[in-house]
């Protein structure tokens, strides 16, 4: 596909680049990518890929934008309230570059649709703030042989990785089952910083971009983490579970219906500050496990941990007991419910993560413990 006098203007900037040049703009002139998604993560998500040439994006979303959306969701804006995001989303787009193609599914992705619309997709974004729709788009995504850059945000943390690669590891070999209803807290609830999935939205978009031209060395295997407070950003391998159903023996080939509500309540797998005070005033025998990197251990550390760095963990299970509660600790919680989430699944049979990390216990119970 030879490119137009237009396109050539367009993407000028992509066209001086030896790693993109007019061979590898042609590559996305032919590519399509799916966004599930038309929130915080998806907006950044379709805006770039459209700005990059992108021929064909299908929008996935079946809300309609709301006032409170604005604050993260930037591609639909107040003359769009009460609009599905997909009509909002397509005008934008449409705007921002007439050469590429929009397709829209003002619907929810279930298993009875999922597979026939993904497989129509080179590449799918997992814009989504549903551990439902996580887990099918996953389980969908490797049915149909397509990579899937998923994202998520929560408070002032983000992660990013692509699973379903070839050879990688996929959203189950780390969370092998999604989690019960009312067990997870949700950003209505817990908040998230706005500019936060502008990120981590943007940097699906790099990922997406990065598997169609086949360039760089996507984010396969490893789980980028995003620490907007302190801006650090910190990466963990993902090995790939030889024993997965679904990426490794690959027995699994029917999709299955998960529950997508995650009520925002507390439930025995995670604990407060506050109780977890009251716990350890009693004298309870817990297992403070704080999974932190050491220089953050040097600025703030709640008495009585051991601290092991979340990269380490796999390598120093011995040191973890199986015959007390581990509580897990990091700075905002985030890490510390995915080491949480691995421990149960090594066979760990008492853990629970520290809601708000050491941070919300510095504001709550111990204000001599230094915030950062």
């Amino acid at each position: 596909m030879a490119l137009s006098s237009e396109a050539r203007q367009r993407y000028a900037r992509h066209l001086v680049l030896p790693q993109v040049g007019e061979a590898g703009q042609e590559r996305l002139a032919r590519a399509s990518v799916l966004i599930v998604g038309l929130g915080g993560l998806g907006s950044p998500a379709a805006l770039y890929l459209a700005a990059a040439g992108v021929e064909r994006i299908g929008l996935m979303d079946f809300d309609t934008v709301a006032v409170h959306n604005l604050q993260r969701q930037i591609l639909h804006d107040t003359a769009s309230v009460g609009l599905p995001k997909t009509a909002s989303a397509r005008a934008r787009l449409e705007g921002l570059n007439p050469l590429v193609a929009i397709d829209t599914w003002a619907m929810a992705l279930t298993r009875e649709n999922a597979r026939g619309i993904i497989a129509d997709y080179d590449v799918v974004i997992d814009a989504t703030d549903s551990f439902g729709t996580r887990y099918l788009l996953n389980d969908a995504c490797l049915l149909e042989g397509k990579p899937c850059v998923q994202g998520s945000v929560h408070r002032f943390e983000g992660r990013l990785s692509v699973y379903g690669a070839a050879e990688g590891p996929c959203y189950r070999c780390l969370h092998p089952e999604p989690p019960a209803p009312g067990t997870v807290e949700d950003c209505a609830t817990g908040g998230v910083l706005g500019v936060l999935p502008g990120i981590v939205g943007t940097m699906q978009a790099t990922e997406a971009i990065k598997l169609i031209l086949g360039i760089g060395e996507p984010i396969v295997g490893r789980m980028l983490l995003v620490d907007a407070l302190t801006m650090r950003f910190t990466e963990v391998g993902i090995a790939k579970n030889p024993a997965c159903e679904w990426c490794g023996t690959r027995v699994r080939t029917e999709l299955e219906t998960i529950d997508a509500h995650c009520e925002p309540v507390m439930t025995p797998s995670n604990i407060t500050p506050a109780d977890l005070s009251v716990r350890l005033a009693r004298g309870e025998p817990l297992f403070l496990l704080d999974v932190r990197e050491p220089w953050e251990v040097d600025v703030a550390v709640i008495e009585g941990s051991n601290t092991i760095p979340m990269s380490g963990v796999p390598a120093r299970m011995a040191e973890i007991p199986r015959d007390r509660e581990v509580v897990v600790i990091c700075h905002h919680g985030m890490r510390s419910a995915m080491v949480a989430d691995y421990l149960r699944s090594a066979g760990v049979p008492q853990v629970l993560n520290l809601t708000g990390g050491i941070d919300r216990w510095s504001v709550e119970v111990d204000p001599s413990v230094a915030r950062y």
